[in-house]
């Protein structure tokens, strides 16, 4: 059989630990076979970021902007216990957050749903789209550790020279302190995606945040968005029938749990991080879960929403037998070609995307899984795969 033709390569972010040994069984075993496929290559593993002093996080960063499509291996943010374990040169910010920071744009998170495996709320009946603004907050932070006593200050310097100083707090004893920012066309940008989503899927958009403890920061964002919405999108929603309305974060934590779902949820950068972590874990694994980074120009990058699995990769540097969920990781190749055969006109390698997505999702409905999906789910006469064999059970689906 011949093997599809691209035009256009992706841009390849390999990554840490078990997701890494994942994404060269996806390539080995689901698209080399079928796709002559054509990428950028980055190594974004923690031992080379840091012999290029994470020079290689900005070049794929900038890569993903100049192609247009992306797909990216989940990585490593170091803590302490990782700067000893790799041996570092240095503490590196995440690598999402740099790639988020080069890229802005929003991320898209919604829970991959499949016949056997139900929501823990049980009153979900349809999936909750979870919309994470990219830039800023906690991931672009500056910290100091207090050593004692001292004025801490936050301090803006104007160009003119003009200064504005608060009082942070007046320490008698060690401490921490974290500077965080963002920026008003950032939010724009996000706020613009947001909507623009909504108005496509047809669904209501809710904004949360906490403007009533963080009055200027948060009172930002909610400002920014309902500008935004009354000046630009009010008419097309009243138009579509769907609402868009600004509520604490803790509010809506506390009404999601409640509601249906069929939604999207916009959240702050943080407060997107941690419920799109909730939303998977609720809707069956974390392994169950797409990421999509929309730029506001058009460009996309795709990921898996989990970490690196690292107890399973220390398991498999012992040789022993590992069941880790490769659905994630699936999707995300098979969301970048999709939007790389889409752009390039290349009908073939749209239909393959849907056909890998296919042929996954009824490997699961089968009862051939892994075992975080084996343990919950309500099919019978299941059976528990190794990671290689439940790529190799998707294959023979694939083939067929």
């Amino acid at each position: 059989m011949a093997k599809i033709q691209m035009t256009t390569p992706l841009v390849e972010m390999d990554g840490d630990e078990m997701t890494r040994i994942i994404w060269q069984y996806i390539k080995d075993e689901l698209l080399n076979p079928f796709i002559d496929l054509k990428t950028e290559y980055y190594d974004l593993g923690l031992k080379y970021r840091d012999e290029t002093r994470d020079k290689v996080t900005i070049e794929a960063a900038e890569a993903a902007n100049r192609l247009g499509v992306a797909v990216k291996c989940a990585t490593i943010t170091p803590n302490d216990a990782r700067v000893k374990e790799y041996d570092l040169h240095e503490m590196y910010r995440s690598p999402n957050g740099t790639i988020r920071g080069i890229m802005d744009g929003t991320i898209f998170r919604a829970p991959i749903l499949v016949k056997g495996i139900k929501p823990h709320v049980w009153n979900w009946e349809k999936p909750i789209t979870l919309a994470r603004h990219s830039y800023g907050d906690v991931y672009r932070n500056t910290e100091i550790k207090v050593p004692g006593a001292g004025k801490a200050e936050l301090v803006f310097t104007g160009e003119d020279g003009q200064e504005i100083r608060k009082t942070i707090f007046d320490f008698k004893a060690p401490g921490v302190i974290q500077g965080m920012h963002n920026l008003d066309g950032s939010i724009e940008g996000f706020a613009r995606s947001c909507m623009n989503y909504a108005l496509s899927v047809k669904q209501d958009l809710w904004f949360a945040s906490k403007d009533t403890i963080s009055k200027i920061y948060d009172g930002d964002f909610r400002d920014i968005f309902q500008r935004v919405y009354d000046e630009e999108f009010k008419d097309k929603f009243e138009a579509a029938g769907i609402e868009y309305f600004y509520t604490l974060i803790d509010d809506a934590v506390a009404r999601v749990m409640r509601s249906k779902g069929g939604f999207v949820w916009a959240c702050k950068n943080y407060d997107g991080d941690v419920m799109s972590d909730m939303m998977a874990s609720a809707c069956g694994s974390l392994a169950m879960m797409t990421s999509i980074l929309v730029s506001p120009d058009g460009k996309y990058e795709y990921e898996a929403a989990h970490g690196t699995v690292q107890r399973h990769y220390y398991k498999h540097l012992k040789g022993e037998e590992t069941s880790t969920n490769s659905v994630a990781t699936i999707f995300a190749w098979s969301g970048a070609l999709r939007k790389r055969g889409e752009l390039d006109g290349i009908q073939e390698l749209v239909d393959f995307a849907d056909k890998l997505d296919k042929a996954t999702l009824d490997t699961i409905e089968a009862g051939e899984m892994t075992g975080d999906l084996a343990a919950i789910t309500t099919l019978t006469n299941v059976k528990k795969l190794s990671t290689l064999d439940f790529i190799k059970a998707i294959r023979k689906r694939l083939e067929a």
